[in-house]
């Protein structure tokens, strides 16, 4: 792949657990805040076992720190099951990213969350405005340190701490960095 090739994958915390993997970084000028996405094949390897484990026992700890979205395509109807990092910001649980299939929760979409072994009923929003999911990912970024949170929010960040705002919020612009913010149904 070419420095200017932009590599699209369904979720990022498969490359967390394995050290020394190299991910694509899409180089797309110098900001200080860029996507580094893991190779495609251990994301196609990696989501059924990262599946498996966050809906049994044997996911351990991870069930805690992880999610599993279950929903449906909305021009499509496809079934997806993407294992995420669960984000708990300020009471609320969000998933950070900017893959594609992020849109589908445009206008709000039913998902099932399974997240420490429990399948809840939910609502996700996309939250996709820079200046609202720019201190989002600062949150995430001062939780998990700088450079922990390179990988599990699939970013590669140019700064020793966590970005200004500003930095963050032209991040999202320019790379599609999105939130999406789930809340209970009845």
């Amino acid at each position: 792949m070419s420095s200017g090739d932009r590599l699209v994958t369904s979720a990022r915390p498969v490359a967390s657990l394995v050290p020394g993997v190299r991910w694509h970084v899409t180089g797309q000028g110098a900001t200080a805040v860029e996507p580094a996405h893991p190779p495609a094949a251990m994301m196609r390897a990696g989501n059924p076992v990262m599946r498996a484990l966050l809906r049994s026992p044997a996911g351990g700890p991870m069930r805690r720190q992880f999610m599993v979205l279950r929903f449906f395509g909305r021009k499509t109807g496809r079934r997806y099951d993407i294992p995420v990092v669960a984000h708990r910001l300020d009471g609320e649980l969000y998933a950070l990213t900017d893959a594609a299939w992020r849109t589908n929760f445009r206008g709000g979409a039913d998902v099932e969350v399974t997240l420490d072994g429990h399948v809840t009923r939910m609502r996700g929003q996309l939250l996709d405005d820079p200046e609202a999911v720019a201190p989002l990912y600062a949150r995430a970024i001062d939780h998990f340190g700088a450079k922990r949170a390179q990988r599990m929010l699939g970013l590669k960040i140019h700064t020793p701490g966590t970005p200004a705002a500003e930095a963050l919020a032209e991040a999202a612009r320019r790379y599609h960095l999105s939130a999406i913010q789930f809340t209970v149904t009845i």
